[in-house]
């Protein structure tokens, strides 16, 4: 499989520093850009584009921890990470809020779609600027959560700088099971700001 640390001149870690990959993106695709080689023949063409497009796809991987993740799992143990079947014990509170909210949010939509009177839909504005304020309070501590799995990916550099090139003795020594952890719960704080957002947008209408 194509290794988008190595295409990128990045070290195979969990945590990357998103300004400094983004700079460096930005430079190598300059380089290869298609544009730079639009006089030249076909085939030639054609590779400038396949690089192009393999750097934007390797820099979109790295630059989100959540496929930052599954990817360097899938480099370092040679398979995708399982399913995810339960939510982590550490996110059930939020869990059960994003659930409860987004239940709340859904019922409030289906009764400001019914609104037809200038009266109740001034009425609805205001009870939809309630709603995306108490979703935006959420998504507060949804970011503070997702800052906390940020420091703790920071801190595992250390074990992937120190880890031997050979694979099998890597594998020995490398935290895979705490950074598979940590990416399933990326996952569900990916999937539950996703959630939310999309119910942002719907009251906004």
């Amino acid at each position: 499989m194509t290794d988008c640390f190595a295409l990128l001149d990045e070290l195979r870690r969990p945590w990357l520093d998103v300004a400094s990959l983004k700079a460096k993106f930005l430079a190598r695709s300059a380089e290869v850009h298609p544009d730079r080689v639009h006089n030249a023949p076909e085939a030639e063409r054609a590779a400038a584009q396949e690089r192009y497009t393999a750097l934007n796809a390797a820099f979109n991987t790295l630059r989100e921890p959540k496929d930052r993740l599954q990817h360097l799992l899938e480099l370092e143990s040679g398979a995708k990470p399982g399913n995810i079947q339960s939510t982590p014990p550490e996110l059930m509170d939020l869990f059960f809020e994003v659930g409860r909210l987004c239940r709340d949010v859904d019922f409030f939509l289906l009764e400001k779609n019914r609104a037809n009177s200038p009266l109740l839909k001034v009425k609805m504005f205001q009870r939809a600027m309630d709603w995306t304020g108490q979703i935006n309070a959420l998504q507060v501590r949804l970011n503070a959560k997702r800052g906390e799995l940020e420091a703790a990916l920071s801190a595992m550099n250390e074990a992937w700088a120190a880890a031997p090139l050979e694979p099998e003795t890597r594998r020995a020594v490398l935290p895979l099971a705490r950074l598979e952890q940590l990416y399933r719960t990326f996952s569900f704080l990916s999937r539950w700001t996703g959630q939310l957002q999309d119910r942002v947008v719907q009251l906004a209408f």
